[in-house]
């Protein structure tokens, strides 16, 4: 009830007749249990390098892509205070990298980092770039804010086509260039359907808690929604 729907722990005490300290020390228990569970991808497979061994193993395609989850405005005077301001959507927040199969499913969701990091850089410190790099071969679509991942992992990670002419492109380029990218953005599509099972959880629509609370809670919420898409979700197949 609390990750589900942001309720607050005075609402959840008196739905459930108990004292708020109660609530307050239960979610303080289970929530990081559920992080450390992580998401369900084969038993026994947890881990980033479990994920990118289970894609190479099955050659399946996954999606790699990144969110944003707002977050309150640190103190005026706190050090590093500029770093949660998103480039993006000009808001403090935090983004977290996600990576789902080519149906939809979560398979991995990474530390959260401050809104100002660019999503190539995350991709790089969590350690996908080198796992790509010496793992198994693995067919990964990005977009283009992960452009030039393509040669350092041996084209592993796939982005939008470039644009060869900057100026004065004639008009048979500017069509198959524009097919080309529709053609790139439908097959990733499902990425985002996979982001939106996260934040329909209304504890990450917008956190309005803790900061240093935030990356368990991200976890322990893509640990449910894993274990439900594994369970009980039908997916449509993939075209």
């Amino acid at each position: 009830m609390y990750l589900r729907h942001g309720t607050t722990h005075d609402v959840l005490a008196c739905w459930l007749g108990v004292d708020r300290s109660t609530i307050t020390r239960a979610i303080g228990e289970v929530r990081p249990l559920l992080a450390e569970r992580g998401c369900t991808v084969a038993p026994g497979l947890r881990t980033l390098a479990d994920v990118v061994e289970h894609l190479g193993s099955s050659g399946r395609r996954a999606i790699l892509d990144a969110t944003e989850i707002r977050v309150r405005r640190p103190a005026q005077g706190t050090a590093g205070r500029d770093r949660f301001t998103s480039g993006k959507s000009k808001q403090n927040a935090v983004k977290a990298m996600v990576l789902t199969d080519a149906e939809g499913r979560l398979l991995f969701c990474g530390e959260p980092r401050p809104g100002s990091c660019p999503d190539i850089t995350q991709a790089r410190t969590s350690g996908l770039v080198d796992l790509l790099g010496t793992g198994p071969w693995v067919e990964i679509l990005a977009d283009a804010g992960y452009q030039g991942l393509g040669g350092q992992t041996g084209g592993r990670i796939v982005t939008p086509p470039h644009r060869k002419f900057r100026k004065s492109p004639p008009p048979w380029y500017e069509e198959m260039h524009a097919r080309d990218k529709h053609a790139h953005s439908s097959r990733r599509i499902r990425v985002e359907h996979g982001i939106a099972y996260l934040k329909n959880w209304r504890i990450l629509a917008r956190h309005h808690g803790r900061r240093e609370n935030l990356p368990e809670t991200i976890q322990a919420v893509a640990a449910v929604v894993s274990h439900q898409q594994s369970t009980t979700r039908p997916f449509a197949r993939a075209v």
